[in-house]
């Protein structure tokens, strides 16, 4: 499923329109205001307004779960053709208008020690725990969720729960550091966050669904999503879109080039020792055809104005010459 929790004008119908998993970043570009390569035929979103848009846009992903018990308030739409997808192109898209105000932009994907960041975020993120050993040391810190949920079933020695517990911890740090910041949701410049978690599909793949450790872990995470998304949603005043994807399993696995924990602010890396290409910019066919045209059409004149000029009679069509004739005349 798909699910919403969007500002009054970013507008959501109501529906049982699918939406495809390789559309979802084509969805967040337009929520945020940019443009995308193809249209979107897809009647869930409407048109909003030209001049206001979210300052941020919060995308958490589920893995193992095909629905969550989230209040009815907020926009759901089931979720056909479950692909891999990343967004990429809207953090590049960001990067690119938004660079002097270096807008924050957090990927991470906790179960794969995956962490990509850019902007403020450097800054501001270089404390979150990204690796599952700094994860679960810091469960055994003060201030930890294990104080404040209830665990049931759920043990704190299986590395499955402790897998699922580290990402619910994640999500609560992430609020955490953005109250500590609030500055962050107060520029002018739009933020991305894209969270990957994939506890409840180990939980699935080593209890199995019926078990009371899924089925907990679940009540557990929607409660947990749902205070994550107010708390976002509030800090950045009511102007943020929260969106919670949930998928059993993806159709395709999804292959990533890996990327440093603190990556320059630099997408694409002129002095990479490995002779790389540039990313392609999809901005690339329109220059190409105004410098072709333009060259084209300056080309013509330049001839044009030669062939006048060499086929010109001086006597009659130039004042310079008729002028000097007649001074001749009249010596």
């Amino acid at each position: 499923g798909h699910y919403f929790l969007s500002p009054e004008f970013v507008s959501f119908q109501k529906g049982d329109w699918a939406i495809s998993g390789e559309k979802i970043p084509d969805l967040v570009a337009l929520t945020m205001g940019f443009s995308v390569q193809e249209d979107l035929s897809w009647p869930g979103l409407q048109a909003g307004p030209l001049f206001q848009r979210p300052r941020a846009n919060v995308l958490v992903v589920v893995r193992g779960v095909d629905s969550l018990a989230l209040p009815q308030s907020v926009a759901s739409y089931p979720l056909e053709n479950p692909v891999p997808f990343t967004l990429d192109s809207v953090a590049e898209t960001i990067h690119s208008l938004f660079a002097e105000d270096t807008p924050v932009v957090l990927q991470l994907a906790p179960s794969e020690e995956r962490l990509y960041m850019l902007g403020k975020a450097n800054a501001v993120f270089e404390d979150l725990p990204v690796t599952l050993q700094q994860i679960r040391a810091r469960l055994s810190q003060d201030g930890s969720v294990l104080a404040s949920l209830p665990l049931n079933s759920l043990s704190r020695n299986a590395e499955a729960d402790l897998l699922f517990l580290s990402e619910v911890q994640v999500l609560h740090d992430i609020t955490a550091l953005l109250q500590r910041h609030r500055h962050l949701a107060k520029d002018h410049s739009p933020d991305l966050y894209s969270l990957e978690l994939s506890g409840l599909e180990e939980l699935s793949r080593l209890y199995g669904q019926d078990s009371p450790q899924y089925r907990d872990a679940t009540a557990i995470l929607a409660s947990v999503l749902q205070k994550f998304g107010e708390d976002v949603y509030g800090l950045y005043g009511n102007s943020a879109v929260v969106e919670v994807v949930t998928v059993k399993t993806f159709e395709a696995p999804l292959t990533r080039k890996s990327r440093s924990i603190l990556e320059s602010q630099q997408i694409s890396n002129p002095g990479s020792p490995y002779n790389l290409a540039y990313k392609y910019n999809f901005q690339y066919a329109v220059i190409f055809n105004i410098v072709l045209w333009l060259m084209i059409a300056l080309a013509l004149a330049v001839i044009v104005v030669a062939y006048n000029l060499w086929n010109m009679d001086p006597g009659y069509d130039s004042i310079i010459y008729r002028m000097t004739n007649q001074k001749i005349r009249m010596d």
